[in-house]
């Protein structure tokens, strides 16, 4: 089982965050967006206790990987300012692609331009799917989009659908062009349905629509991989090990922390 983190950590030194629940929940990949604290630093205190983690450099400086696994095997081979697809190919492993993704904020972005934008990257992913040869593909981060937008949804968009069933099916026809599926968990962990965050996200405004709650961190999942991925492991994390990142109303503590929670899943590979 390979165990991902994902957190953006608006800025915030949280190094010691991030270590605590790497060590806590055995995360072998660490993918973070808005990381302020320096590749070298951050590795200092994540193997302060025994040599783990390498940082997995690229270009994108607004998404930073670490990894228990050599830089050799978890290679960039696409990036732009807000992707970063990466090819994980461990030994005796059947090799996947890992898109990880920071899009723009609503506060600059229309829901129309963030709409576009996603068949930009679908775009892109399954160009790089063809040049693999194949769609065992994953991606994570932070859409500052909820997942019953148009562009999560859209078969010219993303594509995640809210059920296994659905996705399996592969792809659909729409207008005599076939569009591949992704399966997105995140639909089941909105409001009171566990014990876990409401969101990922809460954003409170003096207007008449307001969700409060929002998924803007997601995984999506492609249909190879889908009985690889464990829907029981996908938790949102409201504290780091004992360390609460979250105010007394259960909100992200952004003061102390970050804006966001951070999202742990696993892939039996």
């Amino acid at each position: 089982m390979i165990r991902f983190l994902f957190w953006n950590m608006n800025r915030k030194p949280l190094g010691d965050a991030v270590a605590a629940i790497a060590e806590a929940e055995f995360v072998d990949v660490l993918i973070l967006a808005e990381c302020a604290v320096q590749a070298a630093d951050l590795l200092q205190v994540l193997n302060r206790d025994e040599p783990a983690f390498h940082f997995a450099p690229g270009q994108n400086r607004r998404i930073s990987v670490f990894s228990r696994f050599p830089q050799r095997y978890f290679s960039p081979v696409y990036e732009s300012d807000r992707l970063s697809i990466r090819r994980l190919a461990l030994p005796a492993i059947e090799e996947m692609l890992v898109a990880a993704v920071h899009f723009p904020s609503k506060l600059f972005w229309t829901d129309e331009g963030q709409m576009l934008e996603c068949t930009n990257l679908r775009d892109t992913i399954v160009e790089e799917e063809e040049k693999a040869g194949h769609s065992r593909t994953i991606v994570v981060g932070d859409l500052n989009m909820n997942p019953f937008e148009k562009g999560v949804v859209a078969a010219a968009g993303l594509h995640a659908v809210a059920t296994r069933r659905v996705a399996e099916r592969g792809e659909r026809t729409v207008q005599g062009r076939s569009y591949p599926f992704f399966y997105n968990p995140m639909w089941g962990h909105f409001g009171d349905s566990s014990d876990r965050p409401a969101g990922t996200y809460y954003y409170e405004r003096a207007e008449h629509v307001n969700y409060f709650w929002n998924n803007f961190d997601q995984v999506l999942i492609r249909p190879q991989l889908i009985h690889r991925f464990r829907n029981d492991q996908l938790r949102i994390l409201d504290d780091a090990a004992g360390r609460s990142l979250s105010r007394a109303d259960g909100t992200p503590d952004k003061g102390n922390a970050s804006d966001h929670f951070p999202l742990l899943f696993a892939l039996d590979l």
